[in-house]
């Protein structure tokens, strides 16, 4: 007897963690948007929102097992949009059009070093020689971060109302800082790089606890501490990775 043949199509198992990329595109870029009302607090919420929509379809993914590269390749293309070419947009709109000549050189800047970085990775997906991955670093700051970190000012600039933040004379240079981080080689901490002592645990866990009640009474205070935290991370990733390195080198060298 004939087996029926199986019905065409895509399940939505492999589709769901696509629609929450395509939803983190959207929501991500609908931050321009509001910048171009004015709506400046709505603008970073909606990246904010977009940067937890990226951390969910990885891990959703993974969980029901729907991994592809054109998932891959979709996620690459949400990050150049929602964490690229948003912020700048946002950015320039705030501040960056106030300054004569290049401040639309330096933004269409950062949105290139995102593409740039974020092309690097998709390179080298099938490398099996990845030094930093392998032992579980990022190279550069990935695109979320490197949106939160040029969005710090306007952070500032909303909890504290201090105009001398909306000035293009500290925006730039701190715009090019962070596009210089997102395309650099330098060692960052991911999720799996950072080990929690089993001591330190019950102190993590009322960390995030901490984290996730200020968040919710003073949202501002929150994101600008996790920015300024993430940043003073970047120096210790580096000596993290370097004595990573020296051990590798040591096992390498031992007879």
């Amino acid at each position: 007897m004939e087996q029926p043949s199986s019905r065409p199509g895509i399940s939505l198992r492999a589709l769901a963690p696509n629609a929450v990329t395509a939803l983190a595109l959207c929501t991500g870029l609908s931050g321009a948007w509001f910048a171009l009302q004015g709506k400046w607090e709505n603008a970073v919420a909606a990246i904010v929102v977009a940067g937890v929509l990226d951390a969910l379809d990885g891990r959703i993914a993974r969980l029901l097992k729907g991994e592809s590269r054109f998932g891959a390749e979709l996620d690459s293309l949400s990050d150049v949009i929602a964490f690229g070419a948003t912020p700048a947009l946002v950015i320039y709109i705030w501040v960056m059009q106030d300054m004569p000549r290049f401040g639309w050189t330096i933004s269409v800047f950062f949105v290139l070093c995102a593409a740039l970085r974020l092309a690097r990775f998709n390179a080298q997906i099938d490398t099996e020689h990845q030094p930093h991955k392998s032992a579980g670093f990022n190279t550069g700051v990935p695109s979320p971060p490197g949106a939160g970190l040029a969005l710090l000012p306007m952070l500032i600039w909303f909890e504290t109302g201090a105009d001398w933040m909306r000035d293009y004379r500290i925006v730039a240079p701190w715009l090019l800082i962070v596009a210089v981080l997102m395309i650099s080689n330098v060692a960052t901490f991911s999720w799996s790089s950072i080990k929690v002592r089993p001591s330190f645990r019950f102190i993590a866990l009322a960390g995030f606890g901490l984290f996730g009640a200020v968040l919710i009474a003073a949202p501002w205070v929150a994101l600008i501490a996790a920015s300024v935290v993430y940043a003073g991370l970047l120096p210790l990733s580096m000596i993290a990775y370097a004595k990573v390195k020296h051990a590798r080198r040591e096992v390498v060298q031992a007879p």
